[in-house]
């Protein structure tokens, strides 16, 4: 824009308040208020919204493969106690 910073050096919005879900099927999975910056590029949450949001399986000491808990879309990984505070997880 004329007068103003490029494109890629604008500051980013803040977060919009809200529900995240799967790309795939729209299950619910985080809420906005459970996101937390974390030094990682991806979105950090502490928790789900609901129990059965994603399913998860051990794949190695201190972390889960998370997955949609509808329709088993791949989400990441869930780090336990690696969360902004001691005894919790960041997905």
């Amino acid at each position: 824009p004329a007068g103003g910073l490029p494109p890629a050096l604008t500051p980013l919005l803040p977060p919009s308040p809200g529900i995240y879900v799967c790309a795939k099927c729209g299950h619910e999975l985080f809420s906005s208020r459970a996101k937390y910056e974390h030094s990682s590029p991806w979105p950090a949450f502490t928790e789900t919204v609901h129990e059965d949001s994603v399913s998860k399986r051990k794949e190695r000491p201190g972390a889960l493969k998370v997955s949609c808990g509808k329709c088993g879309n791949g989400l990441g990984h869930e780090f336990l106690n690696d969360g902004p505070k001691r005894g919790l997880s960041r997905f």
